[in-house]
Order: C-alpha cells, then sequence, then structure tokens
C-alpha cells in the first residue's frame, strides 16, 4: 500500500502547479490535482514558493484552514467517485452537484460529512464509518439513513 509522507504528498502538489505552468505533459492523477488547482486560485501563490510552505503548520487555534488537507479531501471524493466506493456515494455526489448546479460545492458539501466521520473516528475509535459519512451525505440531499447498512472497511472478513 502507497503511504506518502507530509512533504511528498505536499511536494507533489507543489510539481504538479510547476509542471501545468512550464507546460509540461501531465500524468492522470496530477490532471485530478490540476482540476483541484484551478478550482482554487487562492492557493496558487502558496504553490509557488514551496520552500515557504513545506513544512508549515496550520492549526485549527490559527484559524486557517490547512489547504494541503483541504485539497486532499478534493482528491479523496475524485476517488470515491471515480470507483463508487463507498457504494452509492458516486448517485450522491451527481444528485448534490445537480441540487447545486456546481459540481465544486457539492464537494465541498461532502467535505463536511468526510471531516465528521474522520473527527468521529478519532476521537471515538473503531476506524472510520462509511454508514456515517453515508448518512450525512444523504442528509444534505434531505434524505434518511440507507435501508441496509453498509460493511465498514474493518468489517470485511479476510
Amino acid at each position: 500500500m502507497f503511504s506518502p509522507s507530509r512533504q511528498d504528498a505536499r511536494r507533489f502538489f507543489f510539481e504538479t502547479r510547476s509542471k501545468h505552468k512550464q507546460q509540461q505533459p501531465l500524468t492522470d492523477p496530477e490532471n485530478i490535482v490540476l482540476s483541484i488547482l484551478i478550482a482554487h486560485p487562492e492557493y496558487h501563490a502558496m504553490l509557488d514558493a514551496p520552500e515557504s510552505y513545506l513544512e508549515r503548520e496550520w492549526t485549527p487555534e490559527m484559524g486557517e484552514t490547512n489547504p494541503f488537507l483541504h485539497m486532499s479531501l478534493h482528491m479523496a471524493i475524485e476517488e470515491q467517485r471515480s470507483i463508487d466506493q463507498p457504494f452509492g456515494i458516486r448517485s450522491l455526489y451527481a444528485q448534490l452537484a445537480l441540487r447545486h448546479g456546481d459540481e465544486h460545492r457539492a464537494q465541498h458539501e461532502m467535505m463536511e460529512c468526510l471531516g465528521e466521520m474522520i473527527w468521529h473516528a478519532q476521537r471515538y475509535g473503531g476506524g472510520p464509518d462509511v454508514n456515517r459519512y453515508i448518512t450525512c451525505v444523504r442528509g444534505k440531499l434531505g434524505m434518511g439513513e440507507e435501508d441496509e447498512r453498509l460493511l465498514n472497511p474493518n468489517e470485511i472478513p479476510d
């Protein structure tokens, strides 16, 4: 399993921005990142200064959103949508995007749910709960819980 360090992940964003500016060809994952960067021009100056931001900390006390976390959550949602995992997320994403007329806004709504699920898992243990996540996204659409509970990754037998 691929598990990049914080610096590796940040370098990926810096390098994608640099390659795009130099009009170099991008890989498929870099093209996904590029679409996120285009939607977030407020991060461009930061991405043009890796020496100042590679090691920077963003803490809740600072009152600023960590731009790398934010962009990484966009990437996570793009991957979930592309493989429809957890099952049904692609359809929910499409419904949110249709409701708002804006895929970026739909992703931000899903990010709230993803963040809530991660926070809950960190606070109470037990790992991520896809049912909590799906229920939250469904709630954004005015829907209730799923009739059938989904298995969480830690519940899948070997």
